[in-house]
């Protein structure tokens, strides 16, 4: 089966590129720039999803294409609706021309419950549009990353976590390879919709917990009265959207239960572990 990656060089889009190849199908990933993605894939294609001009031709005997193209950080003067949506609907009316026979796309968990943020809203709004085209999908919603649990590990390195409220909030995220099977199980058998976490469920106060230990450091947890949170919420959308954009994503997360079926056997102690001894915390 022959795989398009789009997203590829991010956190999970290598991950992805990785698993597909392990299936033994023939990985072809899109890339901005070839030279950030040297043995990502069999074959790297360079265009720009924001332009629908350089996809022509990329599906061209393409089965199935995986999409976790989105900004988290707002650059290059594009914003949320410009990638999360418009890009990933470039990409789909591409598929749609090319005859490809699935289409699988990265969403949130219980987006639903966060109408209003300008993230979550550009990737509901393509959700819809994948969902009423004839093309089948796949839509995967995660609660969230390891990698996005390193801001946690970070607040320990320094010597203390801030949490808002009283830290009880659960979550169980999951590592991208673990996300990566998940996904390619789900476009194997061609399921329509899948919520996926990772192992273990955890508060947020387990989370700093094991943040700690992994820094082999006596735990330091501040809890901020929530009033904080939703306070901040309120002003952030008078801000520049390039400074809103991820902090009312994040915010509005936090205020939520991110509890979804569980996957996966990589535990986020040993994610954290393995961070410390290589000195990174991201």
């Amino acid at each position: 089966m022959n795989v398009l990656i789009a997203g590829a060089t991010g956190y999970l889009g290598r991950f992805l590129c990785a698993e597909y190849a392990r299936r033994g199908h023939h990985v072809t990933a899109l890339v901005r720039n070839t030279a950030r993605a040297e043995g990502l894939a069999d074959v790297l294609v360079e265009a720009e999803a924001t332009r629908p001009e350089t996809l022509t031709g990329v599906m061209d005997g393409v089965d199935l294409v995986v999409s976790s193209l989105g900004i988290t950080r707002q650059a290059d003067g594009l914003d949320y609706r410009d990638v999360d949506y418009q890009a990933n609907l470039n990409l789909l009316r591409a598929a749609e021309a090319a005859g490809v026979g699935r289409f699988a796309y990265v969403h949130v968990l219980h987006a639903d419950a966060m109408a209003g943020v300008p993230l979550i809203d550009a990737k509901s709004a393509f959700v819809e549009a994948l969902q009423a085209s004839d093309m089948p999908a796949t839509v995967i919603a995660p609660t969230g990353y390891f990698s996005d649990m390193g801001e946690i590990l970070e607040m320990a390195k320094g010597g203390r976590v801030w949490l808002f409220g009283d830290g009880a909030q659960r979550l169980n995220p999951i590592h991208g390879a673990d996300l990566a099977e998940v996904i390619a199980d789900a476009t194997d058998s061609g399921h329509g919709w899948v919520d996926v976490g990772g192992p273990d469920v955890m508060t947020q106060d387990a989370i700093a917990r094991v943040a700690f230990d992994a820094l082999g450091t006596a735990p330091r947890i501040t809890h901020l009265p929530d009033a904080l949170r939703r306070a901040a919420l309120a002003v952030l959308p008078l801000l520049p959207r390039r400074m809103s954009g991820p902090a009312r994503f994040f915010l509005t997360a936090l205020g939520m239960e991110m509890v979804a079926p569980r996957f996966g056997k990589r535990r986020l102690g040993d994610h954290f572990a393995g961070l410390v001894k290589e000195g990174t915390h991201g």
